[in-house]
């Protein structure tokens, strides 16, 4: 028989016993379902990472005092490595491959306006932060560089701190108490919105030398580069270790990381869950594989006489054999379908259920769900195929 015809066969004896095929298949159906879903979600949740990272800014680099080989996850908040103010101004003034320089001074503060007080994540920056980071104010200004070097108690307010401590009045030109102090507002941030957890509309923003006065600090906690461009992120780093030992007496006593290093560190975790998680649905797909054996045993079996008439009038034993091949891998592929299509029916449900919901189906993962179904297919058939093809024709042809 060609190949049509032997699936046309296999469709024929799949309809011929729709419950007990259906049940066979259940077990490729959830396999496969299982695959899909999950391999979705941690492929989805990968691209909203790389979104995330992206979202920081391009060509992103950070400076923090400490070396990580000997810190591991990085130095405490009272390391004795520096990197101070003039660390800062050597980079922005000396180095030719960066496009933007800027400290960052971080800590937690209580603002406070009339009977009303939130604890927020105040960040001291420089002028140049919103370029580099890619948040940018929407009322109002930002710092300048007088304001940078007069050390002046201006703040910038996110919008879910502005509107917890101001409601719908207008905060421009308001005095706010940050911890100690009292500081005008001069501008309101755009809204961000969560990123990676964090709300980033809860924040306040000072002058990096005013929050250096408040928190006692001689060093900033980190300092945000923007490279000029990708290609040339490596130079940039290799100028900064140059400028930052040469005022350092030689000693790399701080860590540099790029925003390309980040999301490779990113892809290598989520790659590593998704194919956690591949493994973990992969059981309900050999579980269905081991259901289609016992079937297609069951079916070699039944159909003895069937076997010993084909091979009575000519038939070979690899025609037998490929016959029962072809059914499984069909009931397989076909339990594999099924699968597909409700996965994708799930994912869609979902996105418009909750359009924010990282989950993504790709046509890689439909690959994997196609690929899948058929190798167990193949698998679950090969022993009642060469079963079927190693029975004696006389005695089959006797069996009742």
């Amino acid at each position: 028989m060609s190949f049509l015809e032997l699936i046309r066969v296999a469709l024929q004896s799949f309809v011929a016993n729709k419950l007990r095929s259906l049940l066979t298949t259940l077990g490729v159906v959830i396999g496969v379902l299982a695959v899909i879903l999950l391999v979705a979600l941690g492929d989805g949740a990968r691209m909203y990472l790389e979104n995330m990272f992206a979202g920081m800014g391009s060509n992103l680099i950070i400076v923090r005092p400490g070396k990580r080989e000997t810190r591991g996850m990085g130095p405490p908040m009272n390391t004795t490595y520096k990197i101070t103010l003039e660390d800062v101004r050597a980079l922005e003034h000396r180095a030719v491959t960066l496009d933007g320089v800027t400290p960052g001074v971080m800590g937690a503060a209580t603002v406070s306006y009339q009977n009303r007080r939130r604890d927020v994540v105040l960040i001291g920056t420089g002028s140049q932060f919103q370029r580099i980071r890619q948040m940018h104010v929407d009322v109002g200004r930002f710092f300048d560089a007088d304001d940078f070097d007069g050390r002046r108690r201006y703040a910038v307010l996110g919008r879910t701190a502005a509107a917890e401590l101001f409601g719908e009045e207008n905060p421009l030109g308001k005095m706010v108490k940050v911890s100690d102090g009292e500081f005008r507002v001069i501008g309101l941030m755009e809204k961000k919105g969560m990123s990676l957890g964090f709300d980033l509309d809860d924040l306040i923003f000072v002058p990096a030398t005013t929050a250096l006065d408040m928190y006692g600090l001689e060093g900033v906690n980190e300092v945000l580069i923007k490279a000029r461009d990708r290609a040339g992120t490596a130079a940039a780093m290799s100028e900064i270790t140059e400028i930052l030992k040469a005022r350092h007496n030689g000693q790399e006593d701080f860590t540099i990381v790029s925003q390309e290093d980040l999301l490779s560190t990113v892809n290598q975790i989520m790659g590593t869950m998704t194919m956690v998680l591949l493994a973990i649905a992969s059981i309900s797909l050999v579980v269905g594989g081991i259901g289609i054996a016992n079937i297609m045993l069951v079916s070699v079996r039944e159909r003895t006489r069937e076997i010993g008439i084909r091979r009575a009038v000519g038939a070979r034993r690899r025609d037998i054999r490929t016959q029962f091949l072809v059914e499984a891998v069909v009931i397989s592929m076909l339990g594999g379908l099924i699968g597909l299509l409700l996965g994708g029916t799930i994912i869609w449900l979902a996105k418009v259920a909750v359009p924010d919901l990282p989950v993504k189906l790709s046509a890689w993962i439909v690959s994997i769900g196609v690929g899948f179904s058929a190798f167990v297919g193949v698998v679950s058939g090969i022993w009642p195929a060469m079963r079927a093809a190693d029975l004696d024709p006389v005695e089959a042809l006797r069996y009742e």
